[in-house]
């Protein structure tokens, strides 16, 4: 084993990873302010922008949906509808998690 396999191997191994995970994660960031600032915010730059959450989610979320199938796809759908008519977070949380337990437990 050498030096360094066992120095990772150590005790100081996993606290060397997170503050390598930390200072990678503070670099991200602090690039995207970096190049932000440089960047002209145009009508359809901070169209973009403001797209840019939502997208974020469809895209994490979507692939999980589409795999737990229709019961999630229709809660999926429930708390859009309530999001779209109420804007509010919690409600539209809380009937899409209503909604994937109606119909779990029905057997759908």
């Amino acid at each position: 084993m050498t030096a360094f396999e066992s120095f990772v191997a150590g005790p100081w191994g996993a606290a060397v990873a997170i503050a390598g995970m930390a200072l990678v994660t503070y670099l991200c960031r602090i690039a995207g302010v970096v190049v932000m600032s440089r960047v002209r915010i145009t009508p359809r730059i901070e169209r973009g922008l403001r797209a840019l959450p939502g997208s974020i989610i469809m895209a994490t979320i979507l692939p999980v949906v589409i795999d737990a199938g229709v019961p999630a796809m229709l809660a999926i759908a429930a708390a859009v509808f309530v999001m779209a008519v109420t804007r509010i977070d919690l409600a539209s949380l809380a009937v899409g998690l209503g909604a994937i337990s109606l119909l779990r437990a029905l057997g759908v």
